[in-house]
């Protein structure tokens, strides 16, 4: 296949250069003989200019150099066009990258942009707003409404302010109906995930797979805060994924579905893929299989 790379950097994402990013980009693309243009995504999601070079000048390829927003954004924008999408992670926490196998090292992330392989990758819908990989209700989600003001960006910043609100974090009231059950119950954190992990290789969801046509939901319950992060490790990181019914007087509930229904009783905050978003008080959650084309490491 001829290939034709739109490069789309997002000129705030993270704290490295991206003026050092370019000159990199540049030269590695020439080497491999592989025709480019370099242009900056769009705050306002504006890409009629990129899908009109994608549908007349034959482009194959559009890579993502920045964080899960900016991806996020990419991708909903321009999916329909059948290009094939990568990543060189340049955001705080670059979940969905790391989910597919995509190092952090701008360096080894294009290796994966010249030799791997497209795969078709599920996203899903919370309502009218797209999602690749992550919709966080409650802690998580208050770190990223606060991370998103913050005047320096980077993992620094982001586990300062995930320490912080573990101490004074609170729990938010939910009701949830999914697989053909109700139940209400009392969280710190609601995750919906495509994804695997939050970011920076911290998994949350170890049983997701980014193609399965499923969304792995974990709730972490009201428990003492000693036990929050001990209740996380044990029962999240080895995995133990339970018929809902089976886990409601866990302190952690861990399940899969296609889709499902939140009321969000307490009025927690949310974020898309790590970008703060307005909360609903009711959210319709569904899988979207197979939405688009992700170059993988593997």
């Amino acid at each position: 296949m001829t290939r034709k790379i739109i490069y789309l950097i997002n000129p705030i994402s993270g704290t490295r250069g991206k003026g050092t990013l370019r000159e990199m980009v540049a030269r590695r693309t020439k080497a491999a003989g592989i025709p480019f243009e370099i242009l900056d995504t769009d705050i306002a999601a504006k890409y009629e200019t990129v899908r009109h070079k994608i549908m007349t000048e034959s482009v194959t390829d559009v890579i993502v150099c920045g964080g899960d927003g900016s991806v996020n954004q990419v991708v909903y924008a321009l999916a329909d066009t059948g290009v094939r999408f990568g990543i060189v992670p340049m955001g705080s926490g670059n979940g969905l990258a790391f989910a597919a196998g995509i190092p952090k090292s701008s360096e080894k992330a294009l290796d994966i942009v010249f030799t791997g392989q497209a795969r078709l990758t599920d996203a899903f819908m919370v309502n009218n707003q797209f999602a690749c990989m992550l919709c966080g209700l409650g802690f998580d989600a208050q770190v990223a409404h606060q991370f998103a003001k913050q005047p320096k960006r980077g993992l620094a910043t982001y586990a300062s302010l995930t320490t912080r609100n573990f101490f004074s974090a609170g729990s938010y009231l939910f009701k949830i109906e999914a697989n053909k059950l109700v139940f209400t119950t009392e969280a710190f954190f609601v995750s919906i995930a495509n994804s695997n992990q939050f970011g920076n290789n911290f998994t949350i969801a170890p049983k997701a797979v980014l193609s399965d046509g499923l969304l792995d939901v974990v709730i972490v319950k009201k428990v003492a805060k000693p036990l929050l992060l001990l209740t996380v490790m044990r029962q999240v990181l080895a995995g133990k994924l339970r018929h809902i019914e089976n886990s409601l007087r866990s302190p952690v509930i861990y399940f899969q579905t296609t889709e499902l229904s939140i009321s969000n009783v307490g009025n927690a905050p949310m974020h898309i893929d790590g970008e703060p978003r307005d909360t609903p008080t009711k959210l319709h959650i569904k899988v979207m299989p197979e939405y688009f084309k992700l170059i993988h490491a593997f």
